[in-house]
């Protein structure tokens, strides 16, 4: 690979993952794994000036400004992320060229908070705004009503200067966000992976109580601007924001060689995981206002600080025992269980194993001591195993032959790692089976939780989907087992349950969990098809002849339907009143038929459901990669990598304005 195209798939890839950050607090890799991707992009840049681009992530701030919390302001002062540090070298090669630069400059070393930064405007003494990073450069978003709910934002100060804007950072404590994510399993809803995206998410919530109810916190680290008051250290700042009442970062230390910079990095490194609330570095600013002044910005970071990142977290632990479960599928998945560690923020005790090949790479068996860290932060994973550590009488973890299950024999797929179940019938596969069928993008039943389903099935009150409904019939045992709930409860999932039979036929299709058959091919199929009578009599040649149904996805449909307990299943359906023919009506209009779309950016006044929904209604389709095959890439602000892909492959580029022109066939 040349160095232009090296270069180009780095900024691509690192802004993919920036948008998974900044944008959709979904990060996929560790804060560690992303550094060192912007590191080797700055380097190519630095070696090959030729190549530097104004819009490459190595000259931004990171993020975009979004609509989802309160209208888009501008920034009085931008709010630029920092220079990034790895090492004691750079950290010393960073002090002196400040110590050349300046008279004895005074260094500030203080933690750096792993959360959302936030920015506080007051008008004599009164909080006027809060707004959010955004782009960091022109705009954030005013997220003032949820700001007023954390309990360390003051919305009234005791002076009461002309303007006072201050930075800070919002996050949760560990014991807030444990609080947060056992009322999310208790009310059968998705947990948050970290402290951070918690507090990312709901300080964009679009309600303040829930805000208030999630118990965010915030420390300010920095005095934006001020009129009518004046300091000459940030220092002397901190004193006075303790002064009205405003957390600072805890316990910061003034320093003045490179040594004692080191040294105070050193200690903080070794409080970190022992702190209440997380973060993820330590930072070294100047303590003057004028030599921050004299030194000034570039367009992305100030010269006047630096945050030293420390390596990824790992820590060793013991392997107690391995649990298998059951998927969907029948595939078995081994699961190590561990003696808890703390890792970003959250006790960990479990690490997937994912199969035999795994085990046997790393050679684990349990009594091993494992290296545990997290993946993206988010995700536990072991990735090495103490040798010198292993107890006597040792033997490595081998998957046996029967279902964890039922006891049925396991056989390992055809060129595959996978060990499955081959019992059709076993009932941990029927509750995943379960969990898939009242899941959103099949029959969406609402409330109808796994906890639920893993206790109507042990009961046997559910031996298949069929089952779900005929739960009315047993409406008394329910109430008087209480396996739902009181009353109240049963006959609001008896009623969603009652509603669900209404669903477009595809909901049921991509339900039926019959592989190769997610919700998209579901909805292509059953447009084509119209009725599921249409559907069991069709046969391989004529699935393939849907579009994008290949021969392998064909095979499977009808592999399903010729089995007899899916006919009985599918009667079933039909005798408790479900709608088995395609709601959408046909429709003349197909203009888009054969045309791939690919929807990025914020669309203003538009929702990228709705736009997508125009699309499929005139026959098109959309998906959420840009390739060679993609017809059109309707961009709306902040499009980010996608909009890159796609000049890259010149692939025609629509605004919302271009797409409405082409649906009222202006075009």
């Amino acid at each position: 690979m040349d160095i232009k195209a090296k270069i180009d798939e780095l900024r691509t890839k690192i802004e993919y993952h920036s948008n998974l950050y900044y944008n959709e607090d979904k990060p996929e890799i560790s804060d560690y794994e992303y550094d060192m991707l912007m590191q080797e992009l700055k380097k190519l840049e630095q070696k090959h000036p030729e190549f530097v681009d104004s819009n490459s992530p190595t000259q931004k701030v990171g993020g975009t400004a979004k609509r989802q919390a309160g209208v888009l302001v501008r920034h009085n002062v931008p709010m630029l992320s920092l220079q990034d540090v790895f090492s004691k070298e750079e950290i010393l090669k960073f002090v002196e060229e400040m110590q050349e630069q300046l008279d004895e400059p005074e260094f500030v070393v203080e933690y750096k908070i792993d959360g959302l930064s936030l920015s506080l405007r007051y008008e004599y003494g009164d909080l006027k705004l809060a707004e959010t990073r955004g782009d960091g450069i022109s705009y954030g978003e005013d997220v003032t009503e949820n700001a007023k709910v954390i309990r360390d934002v003051k919305q009234k100060l005791k002076d009461k200067p002309e303007y006072l804007e201050i930075r800070g950072e919002v996050y949760m404590k560990n014991s807030d966000f444990a609080a947060v994510n056992e009322m999310q399993e208790l009310s059968g809803k998705k947990v948050f992976a970290n402290p951070r995206n918690c507090a990312a998410g709901t300080l964009r919530q679009l309600d303040p109580a829930i805000t208030k109810e999630r118990k965010l916190s915030m420390f300010v680290f920095n005095i934006q601007q001020m009129k009518g008051i004046s300091f000459e250290t940030h220092t002397q700042g901190y004193e006075f924001l303790k002064k009205q009442g405003i957390p600072v970062i805890d316990d910061y230390r003034l320093c003045r060689t490179g040594e004692e910079v080191w040294k105070a990095i050193e200690e903080i490194g070794e409080k970190r995981g022992k702190l209440p609330y997380d973060i993820d570095g330590a930072v070294v600013k100047i303590n003057r206002y004028k030599d921050r002044e004299l030194l000034g910005a570039t367009s992305k970071v100030p010269r006047w600080a630096a945050a030293y990142k420390y390596p990824p977290e790992e820590k060793e632990t013991v392997l107690k025992g391995i649990e298998l479960s059951v998927g969907r599928t029948g595939r078995i998945t081994p699961t190590a269980v561990f003696d808890p560690v703390r890792l970003c923020g959250t006790s960990v005790s479990r690490a997937t194993l994912h199969n035999q090949d795994f085990i046997d790479e790393l050679e684990i068996g349990v009594g091993d001591t494992v290296v545990v860290y997290k993946s993206g932060e988010i995700i536990p994973k072991i990735k090495e195993v103490k040798k010198e550590k292993r107890p006597c009488g040792w033997i490595k973890f081998q998957i046996p032959d029967a279902c964890p299950a039922c006891g049925e024999k396991i056989v390992r797929d055809r060129d595959t790692a996978d060990m499955k179940c081959i019992n059709e019938n076993c009932p941990a596969q029927l509750e995943r089976h379960i969990i898939n069928f009242v899941g959103r993008d099949a029959m969406d039943i609402k409330g109808f939780g796994s906890v639920y389903i893993s206790d109507l099935v042990q009961r046997g009150y559910i031996k298949n989907a069929a089952d779900i409904y005929t739960l009315k019939d047993h409406r008394d045992a329910l109430i008087e087992e209480g396996i739902i709930g009181k009353e109240k409860n049963t006959d609001k999932l008896l009623a969603v349950i009652e509603k669900s039979k209404e669903n477009d036929a595809y909901k049921l299709l991509t339900g039926l969990g019959i592989p190769n058959v997610g919700k998209a091919a579901a909805k292509t199929i059953m447009r084509k098809v119209r009725t599921f009578d249409a559907l069991m009599k069709a046969s391989v040649e004529q699935l393939q002849e849907i579009e994008d149904i290949g021969e392998i996805s064909a095979d499977c449909i009808r592999r399903f339907f010729d089995k007899t307990e899916n006919q009985q299943l599918m009667e079933r359906f039909y005798q408790a009143g479900l709608n088995m023919e395609c709601l959408e009506q046909e429709n003349e209009d197909n203009r888009f038929l054969g045309k791939t779309f690919v929807i990025t950016g914020t669309l203003l006044d538009m929702d990228r459901k709705e736009a997508a929904a125009l699309i499929e209604r005139f026959g098109g389709k959309v998906t959420s990669s840009v390739s060679k095959k993609t017809n059109y890439l309707l961009a709306g602000e902040h499009a980010g990598s996608k909009l890159a892909k796609a000049e890259e492959l010149n692939i025609p580029v629509i605004s919302k304005e271009d797409f409405l022109k082409m649906i009222e066939g202006q075009e």
